[in-house]
């Protein structure tokens, strides 16, 4: 079983994460910044890590890597606080994440990223979010040229509808949008099934099971 460390635990994919992991018997440690934070992921059965990705060095994060042999990365500002933001968090914290883990000796990192064609189309055309899009994109590089055990899910249009548990996954799909729900059992089918890697997974909502269409990509 896995031991996962959840950077953006107390976020809308992560808080739904660490309770999935937990239940299929993995180890759970969403790290969180703020006291309200840590408190409702306690009441949740989780074991939070305090933690600011901001406010981290890399030294610093990989420490509270420690025991931990996987790493989450779903932190993400969604183009908003403005530019500099966006850089800190899915840019710089990305980067940082990448260097703490090698330091804390965790090979195996999943991290959420963008579907290509989200936001696309807008009338008038969104600056802010194509910055964001332009940063997670060399978010995608920086980790697939880090050597990791890497693997990048990159979800449709995000919603806060309920979940059914099923997705549409693959390399290449329609574009479309999915329930937060449905991210968090697609990170954790992909925490379960180790064979799934050095892989970029587009996913929408969809009529599979998220483990069986996580499974179906490692053939």
């Amino acid at each position: 079983m896995a031991s996962v460390f959840i950077i953006g635990g107390a976020g809308g994919v992560g808080r739904r994460l660490g309770p999935l992991l937990l239940s299929a018997g993995h180890g759970a440690g969403p790290m969180a910044r703020k006291p309200e934070q840590i408190e409702a992921l306690r009441k949740q059965g989780l074991t939070p890590v305090e933690g600011d990705l901001l406010a981290l060095d890399s030294a610093g994060l990989s420490s509270l890597m420690s025991g931990f042999d996987t790493v989450v990365f779903s932190a993400g500002a969604g183009g908003k606080g403005g530019p500099e933001m966006t850089r800190a968090v899915d840019g710089d914290g990305l980067e940082k994440a990448v260097s703490a883990a090698k330091g804390a000796g965790i090979s195996r990192f999943i991290l959420v990223s963008a579907f290509p064609d989200a936001g696309r189309g807008a009338n008038p055309p969104n600056d802010r979010f194509e910055l964001y899009m332009q940063i997670k994109r060399k978010a995608d590089v920086r980790l697939t040229d880090s050597g990791l055990d890497w693997v990048i899910l990159r979800p449709g249009t995000l919603t806060d509808e309920a979940g059914n548990g099923k997705v549409r996954a693959g390399a290449a799909i329609p574009y479309g949008n999915i329930s937060r729900d449905n991210v968090a059992a697609t990170l954790a089918a992909i925490v379960a099934n180790p064979a799934v890697s050095r892989q970029i997974i587009e996913v929408t909502d969809g009529d599979t099971p998220a483990d069986k269409a996580v499974a179906a990509l490692t053939g």
